[in-house]
């Protein structure tokens, strides 16, 4: 009998169908064994019972928002410096005015409304680039802070985003960004 059962299992072992059935038959007696010693209470969380409610462990009438419902504050100005919405439009026309010109004639016009940053990212920039050649509405703004501000002013072939800041009060474009739709 040991000489059969030495020939059964290699004919089983050498073969992929034989591999299969002995893993199937492992794989399923693991389960039963594991059925049979468990509670059969279905699954439940490792650490302790599940609750039927969730567990609140804050106030839900405080406010923990990121955003802040208040309106946002008015942007502020020192007396006798232009406003933002004066700053958006002076540098948007300055901006679309760019048939004719040279290179720095057009970045010099920007200048007096430009922050250090932006002027020097507008260096050796080709004013024949600017999709759009004449201002058609007011800037309007969207507040951010009382130093930082976003303008929407309308071209004529798209809008102009402009990002003001004014840190000491002297509003200046601190950011362009195109959209032409």
């Amino acid at each position: 009998m040991p000489r059969f059962l030495e020939l059964g299992l290699n004919s089983i072992f050498r073969s992929r169908v034989g591999i299969a059935i002995v893993i199937v038959a492992l794989v399923a007696a693991v389960v039963g064994i594991g059925r049979i010693f468990s509670d059969g209470g279905g699954s439940t969380p490792a650490l302790g019972s599940a609750s039927p409610a969730p567990a609140i462990s804050i106030d839900p009438k405080d406010d923990d928002s990121v955003i802040d419902s208040a309106p946002p504050p008015s942007p502020s100005t020192i007396p006798g410096r232009a406003q933002p919405e004066e700053v958006a439009y002076a540098f948007a026309s300055a901006w679309c005015n760019h048939q004719k010109v040279t290179p720095k004639t057009w970045r010099d016009r920007l200048l007096p409304n430009a922050t250090k940053n932006l002027a020097d990212e507008l260096n050796g920039v080709d004013p024949a680039g600017v999709p759009a050649d004449r201002v058609i509405g007011r800037p309007s703004l969207v507040p951010i802070s009382e130093t930082v501000v976003n303008a929407v002013v309308t071209m004529d072939s798209g809008k102009l985003n402009l990002r003001l800041v004014a840190p000491d009060g002297h509003w200046l474009v601190d950011g362009i960004d195109w959209d032409g739709s």
